[in-house]
């Protein structure tokens, strides 16, 4: 039996038995509480690994329950359930520092999964306090998400290639520096967009090239793959490869050694790979464009992250915590959201998934007023036009909830976003989900538009 104890307080006779009992089959000492007074006496008179406690628990509630144990050992694991709470509840228990917030009937694959994973961090952390610094930090609830990140982090020991896929903006070279992170590799993480390069570049890029090796090589340049040696090399976009290029991708996981452009020598490295994709990869193989025997060497270990809009119950705490992460940034004091923006940000589909929530979310932090983000400073509703030049005459005509005119909306939105960013075009740009030329055009339409009255 495990050393861990664990307190379980559920008024419910019921639900409290079966969780003792599968918290028990897991291996874990076990003490139950029926109501929050008695929950407290245990925990004055003994010891706890981990707290699990109804939100709304008779006597004390587990908000309370919560603040004495954080009194006692602000590092306590804590695990609140419910029957129904409220979305506010859940960021805000999460926000200080509660372990999760699960909805009953409870799914115990997922009590698994973050009782084990509760229990592996404090004892890593306890076991290797001098081990690399782990900065990546993968936001979710999701049942499915905490498994791919239960796999990620069970891998990570090995050196198997891995092969994450994924809609854009799902977060998949996140996965792939948790997974170094969690590594005990001591080299480098290395990123190469494949998309980004053309071919000939690609392979210079890739696997260096020797002094000479083609007009404008005036020096031996090493390689991504020889920068990450001993530690990850992630290949972003695997599918925008060349198929020669993918040949010799093919020799560096079979051989271990890369050949530079105009070298006569193999060069060995010790380079754990890791590819992604936001392509349908078996279409790629059945176009040909994508080899199959190189799917295969990538493929040992598969993760497919899945899309913002199938995994609803994390927009809460990801848009709480882009709100604090742009505080930091940008020097702002946000403290909450409305439940109108937080509703209206559930509703959205989210075809950029995270990376537009993310976006979304610096947006609003710099656009509002008064320290609480409302639905009018996420901006769903109103959107830029296109490009100055090719905007039909009648969208002028179109108006948002307060009547005035889209243009003039949009305008007043450019300049209060300028005016937030101190001026910062590319900035400002990026907040707004335009390019810094259309920008640049928009305020070039705005001066000849004031120069003609």
């Amino acid at each position: 039996m495990s050393n861990h104890h664990i307190l379980v307080v559920e008024d419910n006779h019921k639900e409290r038995s079966a969780l003792c009992k599968f918290l028990e089959e897991m291996g874990y000492h076990v003490t139950a509480a029926p109501d929050g007074q008695s929950a407290l006496k245990k925990m004055r008179s003994d010891t706890f690994q981990l707290i699990v406690s109804d939100f709304d628990v008779s006597g004390i509630s587990g908000r309370e329950l919560f603040q004495h144990a954080r009194c006692d050992n602000e590092s306590l694991p804590f695990l609140f359930v419910a029957r129904d709470a409220s979305i506010e509840n859940a960021v805000e228990m999460m926000k200080a520092g509660a372990l999760d917030f699960l909805l009953k009937p409870l799914d115990m694959s997922l009590i698994r999964l973050i009782v084990k994973n509760a229990f592996e961090s404090n004892g890593s952390m306890q076991a290797q306090p001098k081990s690399k610094p782990r900065g990546t930090r993968i936001v979710t609830r999701d049942a499915e998400m905490l498994r791919l990140l239960d796999l990620a982090k069970q891998v990570s020991s090995s050196k198997a290639p891995v092969l994450i896929q994924g809609e854009s903006g799902t977060g998949k070279e996140l996965f792939a520096r948790f997974i170094h992170e969690n590594s005990s590799r001591s080299g480098p993480f290395v990123a190469v967009n494949c998309g980004a390069l053309p071919e000939s570049l690609l392979e210079s890029e890739l696997f260096g090239h020797e002094k000479g090796a083609f007009t404008g090589a005036v020096s031996r340049k090493p390689g991504k793959f020889e920068l990450a040696d001993r530690g990850t090399i992630l290949l972003d976009e695997i599918t925008e490869m060349a198929f020669h290029l993918q040949s010799k991708l093919l020799r560096v996981l079979q051989e271990h050694e890369i050949d530079r452009v105009g070298g006569l020598h193999p060069v060995p490295v010790d380079v754990r790979v890791i590819a992604t994709t936001n392509r349908e990869i078996l279409e790629a193989m059945e176009k040909e464009t994508f080899r199959e025997d190189l799917f295969y060497r990538l493929n040992v270990i598969p993760i497919k992250v899945p899309p913002l809009r199938d995994r609803k119950a994390d927009i809460p705490f990801l848009a709480s915590h882009f709100i604090e992460k742009y505080n930091e940034i940008d020097g702002r004091n946000v403290k909450s959201m409305t439940k109108g923006a937080l509703e209206r940000l559930i509703e959205f589909p989210f075809p950029g998934n995270v990376r537009e929530l993310e976006n979304i979310m610096e947006r609003a932090v710099l656009l509002s007023d008064g320290g609480i983000v409302c639905e009018k400073d996420l901006l769903l509703e109103e959107r830029l036009l296109p490009s100055s030049e090719n905007t039909p005459a009648t969208s002028g005509t179109a108006f948002d909830r307060s009547g005035e005119p889209l243009r003039e909306v949009e305008k007043k939105m450019i300049f209060k976003t300028l005016d937030q960013t101190n001026g910062n075009r590319t900035h400002a740009a990026k907040i707004l989900g335009i390019s810094v030329r259309t920008l640049r055009n928009k305020l070039h339409e705005y001066r000849d538009r004031m120069d003609g009255m």
